[in-house]
């Protein structure tokens, strides 16, 4: 087997391929993901038991559970999914593939989805120059999904060619008599086998050559099989890795949903092989052990035999020929019976330990910084409402929460002022501050979806004005995440004319940043007991409003006179100016929510 370093390069392209459609993919996903979209997959995982479903139903369809779990990957990255409905699905995934290893056992054949790679790329490009953004982002979603499978299919494509060159495990057979500690070699082949190869259906296809060459045993083909179960694991990894913490924690979630699965078949290994034995001989499948005992006996009693058995030149319906593939298929079952029954019991235990799954996760992946975490409405739920009064005040708590995530974004946006631009740092932050800003409008849309869903329902006069001001609040709050996002953009500006900014300049956006946080925290404090608010707190506010334009004021004509006496380039005294006002039109915002706040509290009152 020859294989250059170009091919290797093919690889890494291939692995960089399959990175870039999951990224556009998700990316589409992210703008496309409409509330049909969003009620679909909440139907389809609205518990762990549909989400199970869906899962089994998606990689029997796709015959793919690395491609089904990159899907699920995706979905969590575009916020579309949670980490919970996500460990559900790929459960059900999980057996889901077992549905591909008994179509190759049964009929010998795979379904190619790459096939279909061309002419969905080809349906996708008309709707990239629609002028519906949102057809342009479904065009997006289809050309990444397109991209992701053709980078699977040309990753194994590009890997060495082991299957067809199954001489380079004659050594393995060596390493074949060692009870206990075999099948720990071979669990360990068949895992770095699967993800050199990404393919657990290529590395059963290995195994069962391996077998029929008498080289191991059925105990140890299972081996493979179990190895190749954890191997599967590292598509949805790499994918991750272009994707947010939530992908990260949904890939680790995978990884950790196989381990212990593998864990307890290697405690109770052997009587388990044997009950599958069992199991495929009581199905009038014959004895899956019975293959290696016999080519092992051709090999010693009848060389001859065996050497033309494995090169094809033994006369059409040879009893040996005729019996080893009876054999064969006996073990095709057998592997397939193992692969589907270790499945099921993963299933059927581990799916009452999904929040338990959840919970060691996010322990084994922590966010790094609090913005990291993902958007995830926390209060309100997409299901039925129940009674619209009561669901007013769950609306209420999400908006305090709201109010809280777009106040980290007042601290992102004071820290990126001061970060060196051009580099690296700059870079990873303002994506952070755009990223927090898809966030916020994302909330704003969901949250004002639900708002409108309850005033449907039969409210009271209080009931409709208090909607009327949490509208009127969320639109706000969404401004205020505008304002620190457009500071973000004045830095990327100012970067681009090479403009730098003195001592003074930034001691003053400094002060100016004081004052908005300070208004920014007395509004989340408002908002975190709206029913019960005081006139002193609103007070406080309006002090804080006041504070903030007068400052303004003074800085403004403090600009020019610095100007004129070239304390600074004109320039940086624009750029200057212009993130002042954006951060006074931040506390216009907020003192427009405290006013939302007030009337409300007038009605409450009244």
């Amino acid at each position: 087997m020859n294989y250059s370093f170009l091919d290797f390069l093919g690889l890494l392209g291939a692995v960089g391929l399959f990175l870039y459609g999951m990224k556009v993919m998700s990316e589409g996903l992210q703008k496309a993901a409409g509330d049909r979209l969003r009620n679909i997959l909440s139907a389809m995982t609205r518990n762990r038991f549909t989400g199970t479903l869906t899962g089994f139903l998606i990689t029997a369809l796709i015959q793919s559970s690395s491609a089904s779990t990159v899907m699920v990957v995706s979905f969590v990255n575009a916020g579309l999914m949670s980490l919970a409905q996500s460990m559900a699905v790929i459960m059900g995934a999980n057996v889901g593939t077992t549905f591909t290893a008994w179509v190759i056992a049964l009929f010998g054949f795979k379904v190619n989805i790459s096939a279909f790679v061309l002419p969905l790329i080809g349906i996708s490009i008309p709707l990239l120059f629609t002028k519906k953004s949102r057809n342009k982002s479904i065009g997006e979603f289809l050309i990444g999904f397109a991209f992701l499978f053709m980078g699977l299919d040309m990753i194994s494509e590009y890997v060495p060619d082991l299957q067809s060159n199954p001489e380079m495990f004659a050594f393995l057979q060596h390493y074949a008599s060692m009870g206990y500690g075999s099948v720990l070699i071979f669990v360990a082949v068949g895992l770095v086998l699967t993800m050199v190869i990404q393919s657990s259906a290529a590395t059963f296809a290995i195994t069962l050559i391996m077998c029929s060459k008498g080289w191991i045993d059925f105990p140890l083909s299972c081996a493979l099989v179990l190895g190749s179960n954890i191997g599967t694991t590292i598509t949805p990894l790499l994918a991750s890795m272009s994707g947010n913490v939530a992908a990260k924690r949904t890939a680790m979630g995978h990884l950790l949903f196989n381990l212990l699965g593998t864990l307890w078949v290697l405690i109770l290994y052997f009587p388990f092989v044997h009950l599958n034995e069992w199991l495929t001989e009581a199905l009038g499948q014959g004895d899956p052990a019975a293959l290696s005992q016999y080519v092992n006996q051709i090999e010693q009693t009848d060389p001859d035999v065996y050497n033309h058995l494995f090169d094809n030149s033994l006369p059409a319906g040879h009893d040996v020929a005729v019996k080893v593939a009876h054999l064969q298929q006996s073990v095709s079952i057998g592997l397939s019976i193992f692969h589907t029954v270790f499945n099921l019991i993963n299933l059927s235990v581990m799916i009452w330990f999904t929040n338990v799954f959840v919970k060691i996760v996010e322990k084994l992946v922590p966010s790094k910084n609090k913005e990291d975490e993902e958007f995830q409405l926390k209060f309100i739920s997409r299901g039925m409402l129940s009674a619209a009064e009561l669901n007013i005040a769950q609306a209420e708590k999400e908006v305090g929460v709201f109010a809280e995530r777009v106040q980290r974004m007042i601290g992102m946006a004071q820290n990126l002022v001061h970060i060196k631009e051009d580099t690296e740092e700059f870079n990873t932050e303002f994506s952070r501050l755009e990223k927090y800003e898809d966030i916020s409008d994302r909330m704003e849309i969901e949250i004002a979806h639900y708002l409108n869903r309850i005033s449907e329902g039969r409210l009271s006069n209080a009931g409709k004005l208090k909607i009327a001001s949490m509208l009127r609040i969320v639109s706000e709050v969404e401004s205020i995440a505008d304002c620190c996002a457009g500071v973000g953009k004045i830095l990327i500006r100012k970067q681009q004319s090479s403009v730098r900014f003195n001592d003074s300049i930034y001691e003053n956006i400094d002060t100016m940043f004081g004052y908005v946080e300070e208004a920014m925290n007395n509004m989340v404090s408002l908002l975190s007991d709206i029913d019960h608010v005081r006139e002193q707190e609103i007070i406080v506010s309006y002090n804080k409003e006041r504070e903030i334009n007068n400052f303004r004021n003074q800085l403004r004509t403090a600009n020019i006179d610095n100007i004129n006496n070239r304390s600074y380039e004109y320039q940086a005294g624009i750029y200057y100016m212009d993130i002042v006002s954006t951060l006074e039109k931040t506390g216009d915002y907020i003192i427009n929510v405290v006013d939302a706040i007030r009337e409300q509290a007038k009605t409450n009152a009244a």
